[in-house]
């Protein structure tokens, strides 16, 4: 089987072939983000001689290694952290062997706005290419690079690697047998909620014809004055002033170093509430929601799939024993972070939740506020104005990880999108979905649900109705 190669606008691509896909790893989408220009806006990468070697995973954005989570190993999602390497804008593509005209997915990966990259395990598109699907996963600027946000540098850098990816993928798709009037842009975490601003940003008009945020929020963006609190304490944590200047002189090293002293940070103000609750010190950037651009009439022509997960806090309270410790006290203090009057939320939420422990009703408050309350409002929102559909899922099934605690928690659906449930480091003591066995047929339904969301714009149920992915079917 001879090795396949893809001559792009960039140059020609040397990828992989297996039975079931066509490969190509590491393939720049835009130049290096280096010195000054890790605080400007993406560039045209510089065309190059001969073939490039696709075959290899490449360098990943600058970033803490994260794979303990608690009980959990959570290394499947992160990845391996950061691999260095100025090349690190960049995409693989997984492609049909016989691709012709097929429909395209582009996959933004989650990671709080801080880590992740296109090399987890989890992001394998061999089940898309398998099914007649031109898959496309993505690397942006994460952290300081990405999302700090300094005077005098283009806001939300991260958001405009995505963009400087779609428009590649417009320029270079069909080469891999992809259609580019037919692209699917969808993600997990961070990355939907990045998704939720591309349908606000015109500069992406046109690029994208359907979209998928998994777990995100159309209300998770920081204000300005949010983000200068940011910009303030890494400044004062490099000793430096908060302009790009300085910044520009500080290599990746020291901006990965002081990340964990950015964490804690008080970011409630006298108009907004930390839209992330304190669990991640870089989000989005932005004067209005992604939400409310939407309501205005911002991706009203882009088809929309959107959904959350049953016990989406589960995951930043079960792997560290506290789902089972939970007191009153924890119980209001995690709604004082989301609510004016935490005693009247805590209230509705146990009638919502009356059997509810107190730490299912933290998770209950924790995952509505990160995620379930921003994807209603944007999926809401983007129904009212009619010009295409709006599709709403809810992934109830429950992992047996954590003594059976994790539950439906964030990130436990993305196995079952890209077809992976019995991925051996998702399995054992600490894996993410547990010990048990995958259940059979959930992966074939919620993977063919976005197939056929990206094929047709349907995923396989009427608008009014919410689909449930859990066990049984």
């Amino acid at each position: 089987m001879s090795d396949p190669i893809v001559t792009t606008t960039e140059g020609a691509v040397r990828g992989r072939a297996t039975d079931l896909a066509h490969v190509f790893l590491d393939i720049p989408y835009a130049a290096p983000p280096t010195g000054a220009g890790r605080f400007a806006a993406p560039v045209p990468h510089a065309h190059w001689a001969g073939v490039r070697d696709g075959t290899r995973p490449g360098p990943t954005a600058p970033q803490p290694r994260r794979d303990s989570f608690g009980a959990l190993d959570m290394s499947v999602y992160f990845g391996p952290g950061w691999v260095p390497g100025d090349d690190y804008l960049t995409v693989n593509v997984w492609a049909p062997p016989d691709a012709g005209n097929s429909p395209v997915m582009v996959f933004v990966h989650g990671g709080g706005f801080s880590a992740g990259s296109t090399r987890s395990a989890l992001y394998d598109g061999t089940a898309f290419a398998r099914d007649g699907v031109v898959l496309v996963t993505l690397n942006y600027r994460l952290g300081i690079p990405g999302f700090l946000d300094l005077p005098g540098a283009p806001a939300n850098r991260g958001l405009l690697d995505v963009v400087a990816a779609l428009r590649w993928v417009r320029r270079n798709i069909e080469a891999f047998g992809g259609d580019p009037g037919n692209v699917t842009l969808f993600g997990q975490s961070a990355g939907a909620t990045i998704i939720g601003e591309v349908l606000a940003t015109p500069d992406a008009d046109g690029l994208v014809r359907r979209a998928i945020m998994q777990s995100g929020s159309g209300l998770g963006a920081f204000s300005r004055e949010q983000a200068s609190r940011v910009t303030s304490a890494a400044a004062d944590a490099l000793g430096i002033e908060p302009v790009v200047a300085d910044f520009a002189r500080v290599p990746d090293e020291q901006f990965v170093e002081i990340m964990p002293k950015l964490g804690g940070l008080d970011l409630r103000t006298s108009t907004g509430f930390d839209p992330l609750l304190g669990l991640s010190t870089f989000s989005l950037v932005l004067d209005r929601q992604p939400a409310e651009a939407v309501a205005a009439g911002a991706g009203a022509e882009v088809a929309l799939l959107v959904g959350t997960n049953t016990e989406e806090g589960n995951l930043y309270l079960a792997p560290q024993g506290n789902l089972t410790t939970s007191t009153i006290e924890d119980v209001h203090a995690t709604a004082a972070k989301a609510h004016s009057d935490p005693d009247a939320a805590v209230a509705r939420y146990r009638a919502r939740h009356p059997e509810a422990s107190l730490g299912e009703l933290r998770s209950a408050i924790m995952g509505d506020a990160l995620f379930g309350a921003g994807s209603r409002h944007l999926a809401e929102a983007h129904a009212t104005h009619r010009q295409t559909r709006t599709h709403t899922y809810e992934f109830a099934w429950r992992s047996s990880a954590v003594d059976g605690q994790l539950g439906a928690a964030h990130t436990v659906e993305l196995p079952y999108v890209f077809d992976l449930p019995d991925l051996p480091a998702l399995h054992g003591s600490r894996g993410l979905l547990g010990p048990a066995e995958a259940p059979a047929g959930l992966a074939a339904r919620m993977h063919g649900a976005w197939v056929g969301f990206a094929r047709t714009g349907d995923p396989g149920w009427p608008e009014a109705e919410t689909r449930r992915f859990s066990e049984p079917d």
